[in-house]
């Protein structure tokens, strides 16, 4: 499929049917996400994949019992950093720099930068911005989905705290941001599988300035 036909195939699946997605395509589709830009290149997420049912039925309470989470092959937890780190920025530059072949301090100087703006902000808004990079790799996640013709449904509406608890997110250092489940739409009992999709008008959401 081409990426707009992609993007006019899918939708937010309501109901899904239980099959299991290839594991050549949810590869695919965590490759997507692990090719997404970041900020300075950091990477300040982990993207959690969940196939374990009993795990999965847990968290559908904490995901005010949404049947997708149970009813999909795998979830994919999206959670961000809780903060930047010297130890953190540190580590992403050394791996840069081991896999280009460069010495180990060619980025001092811009480490050094990173460090006076991330290590002088509050945890809570080095975690707002950790969050914005993972929502990138969320969309292009959902893209390849698409691509892949693999349903998926995005979630916000879940009990962060409470997922984090669940899988002892605070140890890693990590806060829970957003669910994508995977799976293939139940075309029999999804209410929204035949609904037109609907957007504002182009003239009303894009602006333009010439």
């Amino acid at each position: 499929m081409q990426l707009l036909e992609a993007l006019n195939w899918r939708y937010a699946t309501k109901k899904m049917n239980g099959q299991p997605v290839p594991q050549e395509k949810v590869d695919k589709v965590l490759e997507a996400a692990y090719l997404a830009p970041t900020s300075s290149g950091l990477q300040p997420f982990r993207i959690i994949v969940i196939t374990n049912q009993e795990l999965k039925s847990k968290i559908r309470p904490i995901a005010f019992d949404q049947s997708q989470i149970t009813d999909g092959s795998h979830l994919l937890v999206f959670a961000a950093w809780d903060n930047y780190s010297a130890e953190r920025i540190d580590h992403v530059f050394a791996r840069i720099a081991s896999e280009r072949g460069l010495p180990p301090d060619s980025f001092d100087d811009y480490k050094t930068r990173l460090k006076n703006i991330y290590l002088t902000r509050s945890a809570d808004t080095n975690f707002e911005h950790a969050a914005r990079q993972a929502y990138i790799a969320f969309g292009l996640a959902i893209a390849a989905a698409a691509e892949l013709q693999v349903d998926a449904t995005p979630m916000e509406g879940f009990d962060n705290a409470a997922l984090d608890e669940l899988l002892q997110l605070p140890q890693q250092g990590l806060k829970s941001v957003t669910l994508l489940p995977l799976g293939y739409r139940d075309q029999e009992n999804d209410w929204l599988v035949k609904q037109k999709k609907v957007r504002m008008s182009k003239d009303e959401l894009i602006l333009r300035i010439a």
